[in-house]
């Protein structure tokens, strides 16, 4: 990517080189890039209390758990797979850290629900085209692995951003903390790794942002914020006893689609969208929608799917730090990357986005959570460079 390294001199807390806002999977690629450049001189904020962002994992048992150290047996609630064919930028990182792949389960057949009043009737299962893959230990493993990269003075959890002010030659941050207390931070240069959508809602810009910049950012749906999943564990995945692959299609629903999410040597699990509305979803409790996803488990594979050792649900919609009022009637869909940045105005060459959205190749995905961060910290190190050559401001 092209950048001189820095000189070797410490960061003193309220100043950096870089400011990267949003600790997923997006942030954390840009912050080991930079790194391994030798540029050490930059400050990464989250506003959650842990890394990883829309990455979210549990355990066996339901529970969250905390990404700082690699466990096998979790299951995801946030992006499940991959497709190294089609998304060959994430598969080399994945061999990058040492991650390990595996396929999904495709054996037997797939279960299609149509009523209440039928039993499912069963179809011949189809694997994904172009094959997709999973990671042992979720697609957690990747945060967990750049995590330990990171030397942890640069990663700032629950640390808010609220503002963005342009200065003659730095950009001031006001960043709080969970009990409201604020910082000012002084850098040269922000990578925005969170959706666009929400850091126009979320992130007050001083100046404005240019208002046909700001209304691309703002009509951006942001990937998954619309959507809730469930995940039910088990011991063993008994359906495959019943020649089942553990997928399933429902009109009926909750979940209109099912899949077998099993880990090898750990627990089993079945895993499911929830196709009722965001809005309505917001006015059921948590533990009546659980109840009824575990019915539709047992309608499709019988009554061994009552009684799981653990569940989930994750309603993403009701998320602050993922979703906006504009996400509760979206139909979560991937969306065409809006610009990453400024071509003119106070917040050219100050003001990057490199999350997920704003990949050109895979807006939404992980792999454009990957392409998001290495091409958007491409432009910000050559705005970078070619400042250095220019008179002062």
């Amino acid at each position: 990517m092209g950048a001189a390294p820095d000189q070797a001199r410490d960061m003193t807390p309220g100043h950096a080189r870089i400011a990267i806002v949003g600790g997923g999977l997006a942030g954390l690629v840009a912050a080991w890039r930079l790194v391994q450049q030798g540029v050490r001189d930059i400050v990464l904020f989250e506003a959650r209390t842990t890394l990883g962002g829309r990455i979210l994992s549990v355990d066996a048992t339901g529970l969250g758990v905390d990404l700082a150290t690699l466990a096998l047996d979790r299951f995801d609630l946030g992006p499940s797979w991959f497709w190294p064919a089609a998304q060959p930028q994430l598969d080399r990182l994945i061999s990058e850290l040492g991650l390990q792949r595996f396929g999904p389960f495709e054996d037997g057949d797939l279960l299609v629900e149509r009523s209440m009043q039928t039993p499912p009737l069963r179809a011949q299962a189809y694997g994904s085209e172009p094959p997709s893959m999973r990671l042992a230990g979720g697609t957690g493993a990747l945060v967990t692995s750049l995590q330990a990269r990171l030397d942890p003075v640069l990663l700032r959890t629950g640390q808010t951003v609220r503002r963005l002010r342009r200065e003659a030659q730095r950009v001031e941050l006001t960043v709080a903390d969970a009990a409201g207390k604020a910082t000012v931070w002084h850098v040269e240069h922000v990578l925005l790794a969170l959706p666009p959508r929400l850091a126009v809602s979320s992130l007050q810009f001083e100046p404005a942002l240019p208002p046909e910049l700001s209304r691309r950012w703002q009509a951006t749906p942001t990937w998954m914020a619309p959507h809730a999943k469930y995940v039910a564990v088990y011991d063993t995945p008994f359906w495959r006893e019943q020649g089942l692959s553990g997928s399933a299609r429902s009109s009926v629903g909750p979940m209109g689609e099912i899949h077998d999410v099993s880990m090898p040597g750990g627990h089993a699990a079945l895993f499911g969208f929830l196709g009722v509305p965001a809005r309505l979803r917001r006015q059921t409790p948590d533990e009546v929608l659980r109840t009824h996803c575990r019915a539709q488990l047992v309608r499709l594979f019988g009554l061994r799917a009552r009684a799981p050792v653990g569940e989930a649900l994750k309603d993403w919609a009701s998320d602050p730090l993922t979703a906006t009022a504009d996400d509760q009637d979206a139909a979560g869909h991937h969306a065409a990357a809006p610009p990453r940045s400024a071509d003119a105005g106070a917040w050219q060459g100050r003001l990057v986005g490199i999350g997920s959205e704003w990949s050109q190749q895979f807006p939404g995905y992980l792999a454009g959570a990957v392409d998001g961060a290495e091409s958007g910290l491409r432009e910000a190190l050559s705005d970078i460079a070619r400042r250095t050559q220019e008179p002062a401001e």
